[in-house]
C-alpha cells in the first residue's frame, strides 16, 4: 500500500503511520500548490522539484507520478534522470495525450500505443540505476475499453515497464482480469468516488496485484477537515474548541523531528567570544 502524499509534511505522515512507500501524486500536487483540478497543469520543474522534497522529507520509497514524460523521448530522459537524481524510486508515465486529465475524469485522448512504447523504453535507458522501477500506465480502458487496454498494458510490458498499471477498471471482475494478465507485475489506483470499486487490499493481494495507492485520500481527508476546523473558529471566534481535533504543537514538532534537529544544530554550532 502506497498512500498519496503532496509534500513534505504529508509523505511524513505516510511513513509515521509506518506504509512502506509514499505515491507523489500529480493530482495532489496541482490541488495544494496551485489549487487546480487535475487537468495536467503541473510542469515538470515544479514535479521535480517536489519530488526532490518529498524524499529528503521521508526513508521510505517514493513513488512518483511523472505524467506523460513531459513530452516526447528527449523530454521523458530528462525527466527519468531527473527525477532519479531527486532519489525517486519508481517512476509512472502514461498514455494520455494533451491536454491530460485525472484518469477518473471523462474526455481523455491517448497516443499511439507505438509511441508510448518509444517513451518506455526511452525511460528504461535513460536508468542510471538499475533499481529505478518504470511503471507503465494506460487510460485507455476509459477510451477504448478493456480489450483494448490490457493489449496496450502487454505492450508496454514488453518495452520495459516493470509494473504495469491499467487505469479506471469499472469492476472487481475487471481487476481480477488484470491481475490475472499481469501475475505480480499489476497495481491498481483506488479513488474513493471514482470509477473503480474499492476492493479491500487483502482481496487485490490475494488477486495478484503488487501495488495498490490511494493517491488524495490524505487530500481530501484534510482539506475536508480544514473546512470544518474553519467554520467552527469563524461561528466560535476561538480555536480554543478545536484542540482536540489537531495534533498539540508538542506532537506536531515531535512529528518534524524538532529535536533531533536541534541536537545537530548544538553538534556544530561554536560559540563566538568577542
Amino acid at each position: 500500500m502506497a498512500p498519496g502524499a503532496y509534500d513534505g509534511l504529508t509523505a511524513r505522515l505516510v511513513e509515521h503511520a509506518d506504509f512502506p512507500a509514499v505515491y507523489l501524486t500529480g493530482a495532489g500536487v496541482s490541488y495544494s500548490a496551485l489549487g487546480q483540478p487535475d487537468l495536467g497543469l503541473v510542469s515538470f520543474a515544479e514535479m521535480a522539484e517536489r519530488a526532490a522534497r518529498v524524499v529528503q522529507a521521508v526513508g521510505i520509497p517514493v513513488i512518483a507520478d511523472a505524467d506523460t514524460g513531459y513530452g516526447g523521448p528527449l523530454n521523458v530522459i530528462r525527466t527519468v534522470r531527473e527525477y532519479e537524481r531527486a532519489g525517486v524510486a519508481a517512476i509512472q508515465l502514461e498514455d494520455q495525450a494533451l491536454p491530460k486529465r485525472c484518469g477518473h475524469l471523462a474526455g481523455k485522448s491517448l497516443v499511439s500505443a507505438e509511441e508510448m512504447c518509444g517513451k518506455i523504453e526511452a525511460a528504461c535507458w535513460a536508468r542510471t540505476n538499475p533499481d529505478t522501477v518504470i511503471i507503465g500506465r494506460t487510460d485507455a480502458r476509459d477510451v477504448e475499453g478493456l480489450e483494448a487496454a490490457l493489449d496496450r498494458a502487454r505492450r508496454y510490458a514488453a518495452a520495459g515497464a516493470e509494473l504495469v498499471f491499467v487505469e479506471a477498471p469499472q469492476s472487481a471482475d475487471e481487476l481480477a482480469r488484470i491481475a490475472r494478465e499481469f501475475p505480480g507485475a499489476a497495481m491498481a489506483n483506488l479513488v474513493e468516488g471514482g470509477k473503480t470499486p474499492l476492493l479491500l487490499v487483502a482481496r487485490l493481494q490475494a488477486l495478484g496485484f503488487r501495488l495498490v495507492i490511494f493517491p488524495n485520500l490524505l487530500t481530501r481527508v484534510m482539506a475536508k477537515a480544514a473546512l470544518e476546523a474553519l467554520a467552527a473558529l469563524k461561528l466560535s471566534g476561538s480555536s480554543a474548541e478545536l484542540a482536540s481535533r489537531m495534533l498539540s504543537f508538542t506532537e506536531l514538532n515531535r512529528l518534524l523531528r524538532l529535536e533531533d534537529l536541534l541536537d545537530l544544530a548544538d553538534r556544530f554550532s561554536k560559540e563566538t567570544h568577542s
